[in-house]
C-alpha cells in the first residue's frame, strides 16, 4: 500500500482513556496527532470512553493508533474491540498485549524460552493480611510469614500497572506492608522480586529489529514515574556506557523477549544488567510513550529515525500485519 492510499485513510489516534496513565496517554497522542497532520494524514483524535464503538463509526476511522498506556489500552481489551469491528490497529495483538501487561506471566514465559529474569515471588491481594503490634508490622501470608530464597532489597510492584506507577523499593523487613498496600490498590496481585543491583537500559524494538538502547541515570532513588515523565530529573545516555558485547547481548536478549511475548510494531524492553554483565528483563512495553520525554523517540533518533519516520514505519507495520 503506497503513502498516498494510506493518507486517505482516516486514522483515529486513540487516546486518554480511563487508565492511571492518562494524563501522559493524552500527551503523546497530541503529539503523534501533530505527526499525523504535518505529514498530510487524514486523522482525527479521540479520547477513549464508554461511547469509543460509536465515535470510531461516526468518525469512520480506517485505521486506529493506539497511543493508550496503560489499563484496557495496552492489556489486550481495546485491541479485541478493534478486531471485532475490523478496524487494523498499531502495535501488538491481543494476546501479546495481554501477556506483556501481566507482569507474572510474562516473566513465566520469558523463564520458558531461558531468558534471564530476577528472582520472583508473586503474592495474592486475598492471602494477605498484616498482624500490627505497637513498634512493627508482621506480614502474613495465608498464616504463614513470607519466604523467598532471595535476599533484600526487593522490587516490590503491581502485576498489572506501567510506567513505574505503584513500586516500591524495599530494604527492610518495615517497609514490606506498605509496599504491598501500595500495590494492592492498584490490582489483586503484586510481585515481589530481588533488586538488581546495576544499571538499567532499556531497548527499542521496531519490526523484527533492535534500534538500539538508552541508558537510565534517575536523581531519585529508581526510574519512578516522577522520574520518567519530570523533564530533568533523569539523565538519558545514548548508546549505554557498556561494553560493546554485553550491548549487543542486551539487545539480542530484548528482541528475543519481544518475539517470545509475540509481540508486534514497536516496543520497548526495560532491562537491568548486574555487575556480571548478565541482562535481567524487567518487562516489554507494547505501547511506549511517545512524548518528548519518552525513550522510544530518543533511541530511533539515535538509530536514524525522526519522530515523522517513527510514526510512518509504526503505521507500515500495522497495515502490513
Amino acid at each position: 500500500m503506497t503513502k498516498r492510499q494510506v493518507t486517505t485513510k482516516r486514522i483515529g489516534v486513540l487516546m486518554g482513556g480511563f487508565s492511571s496513565e492518562r494524563d501522559v496517554s493524552i500527551r503523546s497522542g497530541l503529539a503523534i496527532y501533530q505527526a499525523l497532520q504535518e505529514l498530510g494524514y487524514n486523522s482525527v483524535l479521540i479520547d477513549v470512553g464508554k461511547e469509543i464503538v460509536n465515535v470510531l463509526k461516526k468518525e469512520k476511522v480506517k485505521l486506529a493508533f493506539l497511543a493508550l498506556h496503560g489499563g484496557i489500552g495496552e492489556n489486550g481489551a481495546i485491541q479485541g474491540m478493534l478486531e471485532i469491528l475490523e478496524i487494523p490497529y498499531t502495535g501488538s495483538g491481543v494476546l501479546a498485549s495481554a501477556l506483556a501487561m501481566d507482569k507474572e506471566a510474562s516473566k513465566k514465559i520469558f523463564m520458558y524460552h531461558g531468558l534471564p529474569v530476577a528472582p520472583f515471588v508473586v503474592v495474592q491481594r486475598s492471602a494477605f493480611s498484616v498482624q500490627r503490634q505497637e513498634k512493627d508490622s508482621k506480614l502474613r501470608i495465608q498464616n504463614s510469614e513470607l519466604r523467598t530464597d532471595f535476599e533484600m532489597p526487593w522490587v516490590v510492584k503491581p502485576a498489572a500497572e506501567g510506567s513505574s506507577i505503584g513500586i516500591s523499593i524495599v530494604k527492610e523487613q518495615a517497609g514490606l506492608v506498605p509496599a504491598l498496600e501500595k500495590a494492592f490498590s492498584l490490582g489483586k496481585r503484586a510481585i515481589i522480586e530481588k533488586f538488581v543491583e546495576g544499571k538499567e537500559v532499556h531497548i527499542g524494538i521496531l519490526g523484527s529489529r533492535a534500534l538500539g538502547g538508552v541508558e537510565i541515570k534517575p536523581s531519585l532513588e529508581f526510574y519512578n514515574y516522577e522520574a520518567k515523565y519530570t523533564s530533568g530529573l533523569t539523565e538519558y545516555i545514548i548508546p549505554p556506557q557498556i561494553e560493546e558485547a554485553v550491548y549487543e547481548k542486551a539487545k539480542n536478549i530484548a528482541l528475543n523477549a519481544h518475539t517470545a511475548l509475540g509481540c508486534s510494531g514497536a516496543t520497548r524492553v526495560d532491562l537491568r544488567i548486574d555487575e556480571n554483565a548478565t541482562p535481567y528483563v524487567l518487562e516489554v512495553n507494547t505501547l511506549p510513550g511517545m512524548t518528548a520525554t519518552s525513550l522510544l523517540p530518543k533511541i530511533a533518533q539515535s538509530a536514524g529515525l525522526s519522530f515523522k519516520n517513527l510514526i510512518e514505519e509504526i503505521i507500515r507495520l500495522a497495515l502490513k500485519e
